[in-house]
């Protein structure tokens, strides 16, 4: 296993997402997870879980300061007093006095960024948050948030997968020294049926989503968050940390990726995508 530390807030490179999963599997799938040998958690508000992650942490034999936990919190808690205590809430829901990571989960269409940003820094300076970060933010949205935040950017979480052209987008975090979080980063399972996926798959030994995985990872900055309901693909995933594509390879799977490739994008968070 060839899981590396990503940025500023040392960010396990393959993390175990946990968007979707059934509420009465959360805590054995995050236990699982653990026990296989994730050390990197997210989770957020919206997915209606923290308290089910938190009681998978608890039950794995894993201490809490060496598992980095991610959750996120949505633009209706973006006012500098509700952000704050969403944050609490969410701490009393995971049983844990600090998370390694919060994002704020989408823009806020109504609340200026260094006001949120402003509440985040208080919190980091309370201890209650080690790092802070953003999810599905624009460039220029980046930018804002970098500059409020008192602390390095640990990361833009954005949807990123072989399907999908976020070529400037990651340009951009390179040159800012931020790291890349992919969510859905088997495309929501579509990344199965691409054939040229699945032939550089059959050249390694390896699935289309060990592929899609690995693609991800080939760069320094980036950090894979697959999500998946079965036990027996968890060691699956993190055996993608080990498959070492050619240039060749990757100049291909790079071709793949379209605007039309998006599949994430409510009407009512996203912004206008750059």
């Amino acid at each position: 296993m060839s899981i590396t530390l990503i940025g500023p807030a040392q960010i396990p490179s393959m993390g175990f997402g946990t968007f979707q999963l059934e509420q009465d599997t959360v805590a054995d799938m995050v236990a699982a997870a653990l026990s296989e040998g994730f050390r990197h958690i997210d989770t957020a508000q919206a997915y209606e879980n923290e308290a089910q992650v938190g009681e998978g942490l608890r039950r794995a034999d894993v201490r809490r300061g060496d598992v980095f936990l991610t959750t996120k919190i949505l633009p209706e808690h973006f006012s500098p007093e509700a952000f704050t205590a969403a944050t609490e809430l969410s701490l009393k829901r995971l049983g844990t006095d600090y998370v390694d990571l919060l994002l704020l989960h989408w823009p806020s269409k109504d609340v200026p960024i260094a006001d949120t940003i402003g509440a985040l820094n208080d919190l980091i300076a309370a201890g209650k948050v080690r790092h802070g970060g953003v999810s599905n933010f624009t460039m220029d949205m980046v930018n804002q948030a970098q500059a409020a935040l008192n602390t390095p950017l640990a990361a833009n979480q954005i949807e990123l997968h072989p399907l999908i052209d976020q070529t400037r987008m990651i340009a951009h975090l390179a040159s800012k020294g931020i790291p890349v979080e992919a969510y859905s980063p088997l495309a929501q399972g579509n990344v199965m049926g691409n054939a040229t996926l699945r032939e550089i798959a059959a050249a390694h030994d390896a699935s289309s989503a060990q592929i899609a995985l690995a693609w991800i990872l080939t760069r320094p900055m980036s950090i894979a968050l697959p999500r998946t309901a079965n036990i027996n693909r968890l060691a699956s995933n993190l055996r993608a940390t080990e498959i070492m594509l050619s240039a060749e390879e990757i100049a291909r799977i790079d071709a793949l990726g379209t605007a039309e490739g998006r599949l994430v994008s409510p009407e009512t968070l996203a912004p206008a995508w750059d």
